[in-house]
């Protein structure tokens, strides 16, 4: 008898979940009423209610624009706009976002499911409900981090995500210059197809290649030059037969002091091969003038000791930094043994300053994966090279992506190279965080 009224009592309270999660599924706040919660159904009600009387016609204008991209092209007689018809791009923007709105909703919507399935739970063990007033209490209390990361959210949700998407969804488009060009033209879906121009196209595929080939030489050989710069002058400042160390110091810290477009524009024009001053000083000694800026290799040449230039400086004040920090009292066991200074750079001070070197490292050369400003600035990602697509034989992806938006129109294809830039970049960062102790516990 005992058994049979308790599996009557669950059985009875089930029903209490069941029934408000339900009816919470067929409209908002139904459950939360079912279970005696007059007031937070009434709300949840209402906000559903706004969002269908308000917001039912933009979600689907919304939604028909982001599938569609449009159905009527501009119309002109005469040269003037009759119809202006419907613009794409801004249709996939305002899909776009209706879309990351209907996420939202949908996400309270099923809060607001769970929060009845979980009252009605309560219910079922005989526990007593929350009133209003005591349901905005715990909600205060136990969600008060949320409440406060929630603005930030929505700000990194419209300044982040929906750019990144934005840019991804273009790259499935037909979005160039000249035959489409909104609102003059509408824009299509076209699928995979600019990647398959990117990948298969013996001239696309050549560009992004040879681009991609010294976008990674480039941020490899920037990298480990002011690295290994830096170090050099550190270590050698760091000697006790070197006198004026805070002198030395102060006269290479200058190029780092200086704002970095005036050095670059600086050395620009110490590069031209007509007045520059390198030029005339290889003539001055009766070596001859070099195409600083016309000829591909020594180009790359010169943008490389020109980041060198401009960033050993802040490697040389950390490898000081941390000089200081080894004991003296290893180098003075290391002599007592007989090594040379030569070992005792390679056994004592190479190792400790490289466990703070490496994790700088490599965010430096994510960050000279995409330093387009140092790139436009020196050389405008020339010399011209008749074998690439909008490219340069110093052009870096970014710079490269930068040139065919702006000056050419390839909307597409330039989103295209954009999102695999974005994933080479991502999968490279998820990597290294991977392996830091942050992301593995340690302290």
């Amino acid at each position: 008898m005992s058994t049979k009224s308790e599996s009557q009592l669950t059985h009875e309270g089930k029903s209490y979940r069941k029934i408000a999660a339900w009816l919470s599924v067929l409209f908002m706040g139904l459950g939360q009423i079912y279970n005696k919660q007059y007031i937070k159904g009434a709300l949840w009600a209402l906000f559903e209610l706004l969002v269908l009387i308000f917001f039912t016609n933009t979600i689907a204008r919304g939604l028909w624009g982001l599938f569609t991209l449009g159905e009527t092209p501009q119309v002109r007689e005469r040269g003037r706009v009759v119809d202006p018809g419907d613009h794409s791009i801004l249709l996939m923007a305002e899909g776009l976002l209706v879309l990351l709105a209907l996420i939202a909703i949908l996400a309270i919507y099923y809060v607001s499911v769970k929060d009845a399935y979980m009252v009605g739970k309560l219910r079922e063990q005989g526990q007593k409900v929350m009133n209003f007033k005591e349901s905005l209490r715990y909600v205060w209390d136990n969600g008060f981090p949320y409440i406060l990361i929630t603005p930030t959210a929505v700000c990194m949700i419209l300044l982040t995500v929906f750019p990144l998407l934005y840019t991804a969804l273009i790259a499935f488009t037909n979005y160039s210059s000249p035959n489409y060009l909104p609102p003059r033209a509408l824009v299509d879906w076209v699928g995979f197809e600019q990647f398959a121009r990117l990948f298969t196209m013996e001239s696309w595929r050549g560009t992004f290649l040879g681009v991609f080939s010294w976008t990674i030489a480039w941020a490899i050989l920037s990298t480990l030059l002011v690295v290994f710069a830096g170090l050099f002058v550190a270590v050698v400042l760091s000697q006790k037969v070197v006198k004026y160390r805070k002198f030395w110091r102060n006269i290479y810290i200058i190029p780092w002091a200086v704002p970095g477009f005036v050095s670059i524009l600086i050395f620009r024009n110490m590069y031209n091969g007509q007045f520059g001053v390198i030029n005339k000083m290889l003539e001055s000694v009766g070596l001859p003038a070099i195409g600083w800026l016309s000829d591909p290799m020594w180009a790359k040449v010169a943008v490389l000791l020109t980041n060198l230039w401009l960033g050993f400086p802040f490697w040389m004040a950390l490898f000081t930094a941390v000089l200081t920090t080894i004991s003296k009292e290893l180098y003075e066991a290391a002599e007592v043994d007989g090594a040379s200074v030569v070992q005792q750079f390679r056994k004592i001070t190479f190792p400790i300053v490289m466990v703070a070197a490496i994790p700088l490292m490599v965010f430096t050369f994510a960050f000279n994966f995409n330093q387009l400003t140092f790139i436009y600035l020196m050389t405008e990602g020339g010399p011209v090279n008749a074998d690439y697509n909008y490219a340069g034989h110093t052009d870096i992806l970014l710079s490269w992506i930068f040139k065919m938006t702006l000056d050419s129109g390839q909307y597409a294809i330039s989103s295209a190279v954009a999102l695999v830039v974005f994933l080479i970049i991502a999968g490279f960062a998820y990597f290294n965080l991977r392996n830091t102790k942050a992301l593995k516990g340690d302290v």
